[in-house]
């Protein structure tokens, strides 16, 4: 899979907190460390949908 665009990274938020979201490599996910969620990345593009995000542990 390839990176996403870093521009677009700067530009997207946590739909839930308006808070940054750091991009994981591994997972391919998009992470809210304030409300401690992972939104997927599918076919290179972000779900920034709450009732798709992960919970992650702290």
């Amino acid at each position: 899979m390839s990176t996403p665009d870093r521009k677009m990274l700067e530009l997207l938020v946590c739909p839930l907190t308006k808070g940054p979201l750091d991009y994981d490599a591994q997972t391919q996910e998009l992470i809210s460390r304030q409300a401690k969620l992972a939104y997927p990345i599918r076919d290179g593009v972000p779900v920034l949908l709450i009732d798709e995000a992960r919970v992650i542990e702290p």
